[in-house]
């Protein structure tokens, strides 16, 4: 059950979306389109989004880049996360990030098993940490995306959720950066 104690003041996070299809326009982005309103909606700024074709390298070059990106805190992926030959988006995510954190994927599945049963399991929905940005990829459906967002993201990315949340962590992230370039 999510505590969210209003006495705290709350911190907007920039996050960037970045849809992972071979198929998907701007205009018919439905997933990517859900994840830009609901985290608007939730007090948060979208600073970019983009749609990049299902390429492991290609994923892994727009990630870098926008990780570089000091404006951005957090990258949700939408699509490319389940077990065909192309869904590579968990590689792409693994090969940039400093830290995963299993806990999101656990999360997404117990949450998603409610309504799909044992499918969930088909679902590779990682979350991790790389040079102090966020990442998350979830799967390509808007149900997913609403799940993943309205269920867990939106919780931890929210500064007055207790008993815990993501964005106390933020300028913790580089420690491990600072302390070796210092």
């Amino acid at each position: 059950m999510a505590r969210i104690d209003e006495t705290l003041p709350f911190l907007p996070v920039n996050v960037a979306v970045l849809t992972v299809s071979d198929t998907r326009t701007p205009e018919t982005d439905k997933s990517g389109s859900l994840l830009e309103r609901m985290i608007q909606e939730d007090g948060h700024k979208v600073v970019q989004r983009e749609i990049v074709t299902d390429d492991q390298t290609g994923i892994a070059r727009v990630l870098h880049r926008l990780i570089e990106d000091p404006l951005i805190d957090v990258i949700i992926t939408t699509g490319g996360t389940g077990v065909t030959g192309r869904d590579v988006t968990p590689e792409a995510l693994r090969q940039v990030m400093d830290k995963e954190i299993e806990g999101f994927g656990e999360l997404f599945r117990w949450l998603s098993y409610e309504k799909i049963g044992t499918s969930t399991m088909q679902s590779r929905a990682v979350g991790g940490v790389a040079r102090g940005t966020y990442l998350f990829a979830l799967p390509g459906s808007p149900s997913a995306c609403k799940d993943g967002w309205g269920q867990i993201l939106r919780y931890q990315l929210d500064s007055r959720h207790r008993p815990c949340n993501l964005v106390e962590l933020m300028p913790r992230l580089q420690e491990h950066m600072n302390k070796a370039a210092g």
